[in-house]
């Protein structure tokens, strides 16, 4: 079971990551992007995964991992109910979204 400070611990932990307000939330950002926010009215939070990897890690684990509903969840934005997650599954799930988030952001930069 993890929770809002591991989560924390471990999104900082990722190269140039920084803590930011986003909505009265802790927001997780790279490059002023970002790629986690830790909801503090529910016990979730959400990351920015690759559509694919979003719908794959969803069927994988119901009930946990589901995508945001309506047009953010169409994107990758994918909600964790991080209560019910160990730490290696948000460990591996922050990486993701850093990963997704800087590889967009360099992908922009080659156009």
């Amino acid at each position: 079971m993890a929770s809002p400070d591991d989560i924390r611990r471990l999104a900082l932990a990722l190269p140039e990551a920084v803590e930011a307000d986003h909505h009265g939330m802790p927001s997780f950002r790279v490059s002023g992007k970002i790629f986690c926010t830790i909801h503090v009215q529910h016990p979730r939070m959400m990351v920015k995964l690759d559509v694919e990897d979003q719908r794959n890690l969803a069927e994988a684990h119901p009930g946990v991992i589901e995508a945001v509903p309506g047009y953010w969840g169409r994107g990758g934005a994918t909600f964790v109910a991080y209560e019910r997650a160990d730490s290696a599954l948000i460990e591996m799930l922050l990486r993701m979204a850093y990963a997704n988030v800087t590889a967009a952001r360099s992908k922009r930069r080659r156009l």
